[in-house]
């Protein structure tokens, strides 16, 4: 027989009930709490760390190209790397100076460069005075010749100098130091990736153009005409990475041009830079030479006048320009 459960039972059971309710929620507010404070706590590790990992290979000692030893106690800010402004840009980094010839500077690099100071190395490296003014935490000179003519003693005294033999020589090596003194290494690498990838398909693109194809520079300035070597800048992308040959006067050792030699010259293609159109007269003299209109290349219509801006210049912008002209002459 089924009995009713008295007022008292019924009180017991509902007190017993919400009780229950009560240390449910305030179990779950606490798992709650822990969970929050957990996430909190990791992120504040993983800025921590982020952090940490930011400054990491600061204060850094290395030797530079010609062995002067290089102390960097924090990551530098105010960069000046006289003619390395290409290489820099590569790595996102404006430098606190640039490089001017005393009437114009880099003018391809203008459009990542304007409002940034020009210093001009028309009488030869700008006194320590001058480089002092913007207050560099890191100099960067770009070949040896800086040691031999007694600069760098004098800009080591400034800041931390780091000196290459020939950075324009070695674009690939040279991009991946700046990666390391600015502990940029990854930007570096991508840097060097794209550029490659440039190469690569104008390589290809050109492949039928430049089989067995001679080339010659020939650099005009204020002393006379010459012939660019496959050493370095313009001279380097033609050859090493495009493909084309050097012609064989070149290769021999001849430097400087005269009219005379041009029958001999065993040149597919001849590529004319007017220094800063120093070399104006020269030019004109070589334009208007029957010797000259008489050459296989200037019957062929394969001479191209370039820009001595970046075709004397080297940088992953500089060389890359270089790239795009000869595309635009050669496989339009």
């Amino acid at each position: 027989m089924k009995q009713n459960c008295p007022i008292q039972c019924h009180t017991i059971i509902k007190s017993a009930y919400l009780s229950a309710m009560f240390l449910l929620t305030i179990g779950i507010l606490s798992a709650c709490n822990t969970q929050s404070s957990n996430k909190v706590e990791q992120v504040e590790s993983q800025a921590s760390s982020e952090s940490t990992k930011e400054q990491s290979i600061y204060p850094l000692t290395l030797k530079d190209e010609v062995g002067n030893e290089v102390t960097l106690p924090a990551k530098p800010t105010k960069i000046f790397a006289p003619v390395m402004e290409d290489s820099l840009l590569a790595l996102g980094i404006k430098p606190t100076m640039q490089w001017s010839n005393g009437v114009k500077p880099q003018l391809y690099l203008q459009d990542q460069l304007q409002g940034i100071p020009e210093i001009s190395f028309a009488s030869g490296p700008p006194s320590p005075e001058a480089i002092m003014a913007d207050k560099p935490d890191l100099i960067i000179l770009h070949n040896s010749f800086y040691m031999e003519n007694g600069t760098y003693e004098k800009y080591a005294k400034i800041a931390p100098t780091y000196v290459f033999n020939n950075a324009a020589s070695d674009l690939e090596g040279s991009i991946k130091v700046l990666g390391q003194l600015l502990d940029e290494t990854d930007k570096a690498e991508q840097a060097i990736q794209d550029y490659q990838e440039k190469v690569d398909v104008a390589k290809t693109k050109l492949s039928s153009i430049t089989e067995g194809k001679k080339i010659a520079l020939i650099r005009f300035n204020a002393k006379g005409m010459f012939f660019m070597t496959d050493e370095y800048f313009s001279g380097y992308v033609l050859t090493h990475e495009l493909g084309f040959e050097q012609s064989s006067y070149v290769k021999n050792g001849a430097f400087e041009v005269s009219l005379e030699i041009l029958p001999e010259l065993d040149a597919d293609y001849i590529f004319l830079i007017n220094d800063g159109n120093l070399g104006d007269e020269f030019l004109n003299e070589l334009k208007n030479s029957k010797i000259w209109q008489s050459t296989a290349a200037f019957k062929n219509i394969q001479v191209f006048e370039t820009s001595a801006d970046y075709w004397l210049n080297g940088g992953i912008h500089a060389q890359g320009k270089v790239i795009e002209d000869v595309l635009e002459f050669l496989a339009p």
